[in-house]
């Protein structure tokens, strides 16, 4: 199954300027991944690897409601930037082995799928946001700012309930709701950070620029939180 995994990259680097091809790469990624599960039993969701590679599809699966939206069809730049986007975390993946191993009894529940899985959603509609505010900036109309709002917005719901169910795999898991670790302190800064995001959007224009430009930082807390953490700092759960 690893050629379906090969196959989809340049997919996404040389032909997502083009949405069927950007479809095609993320069809071919869903079926790796469906493999893969279907062979562990599980989401593919432990390690390195198989983060990299769900966090890739989810950039490409999160994308495709605004490709077809009535303000970005047609738009090859806002395709291939996400085509982009979900190729380099797809080739980011291959260096690290995949874990093939079951699911350890602390994480064997359907919570900490949840929790994991939604994560993920919402830093994919932030790494949406953050495109589209960089193509605000690069000189798009103001209908930009509604959809990075919208994308980011639809994220922070997403990333609040994937805290709620990381509160209740971590109660069944050690008994408490919360554990004092850098991956847990992070995740409330990014919560905490986009709570604050959105609400600059009620500040009116004289803040568009702004909001854009924080809309983008917002992604790179977001790659902090995800990767940053897990490979500079100690963690329960590092990916």
């Amino acid at each position: 199954m690893i050629w379906v995994y090969y196959a989809c990259i340049p997919l996404y680097f040389f032909g997502s300027f083009r949405w069927p091809l950007l479809v095609a790469g993320l069809a071919l990624e869903l079926v790796y991944l469906a493999g893969r599960g279907l062979t562990l039993g599980r989401l593919p969701l432990i390690g390195p690897q198989d983060t990299l590679a769900f966090f890739s599809c989810s950039v490409a699966l999160m994308s495709i409601p605004f490709v077809f939206s009535r303000e970005l069809r047609g738009n090859r730049s806002f395709s291939w930037g996400c085509g982009l986007m979900a190729g380099l975390f797809a080739l980011l993946s291959l260096p690290f082995p995949t874990l093939n191993m079951p699911l350890p009894p602390v994480l064997d529940t359907y919570w900490f799928e949840l929790h994991v899985a939604l994560a993920f959603f919402a830093y994919a509609l932030f790494g949406v946001a953050a495109l589209l505010g960089g193509m605000y900036l690069n000189g798009g109309g103001r209908n930009l700012l509604d959809l990075q709002y919208r994308a980011a917005l639809v994220g922070y719901t997403m990333f609040s309930l994937s805290m709620i169910s990381g509160g209740i795999w971590g109660y069944y898991a050690w008994g408490t709701y919360w554990l004092w670790t850098a991956k847990e302190l992070w995740t409330s800064i990014l919560w905490l950070y986009y709570s604050m995001y959105l609400h600059l959007r009620i500040k009116g224009p004289a803040w568009d620029k702004a909001f854009a430009w924080i809309g983008i930082a917002g992604f790179l807390v977001t790659l902090f939180t995800y990767l940053g953490v897990s490979m500079l700092m100690r963690s329960s759960h590092s990916f």
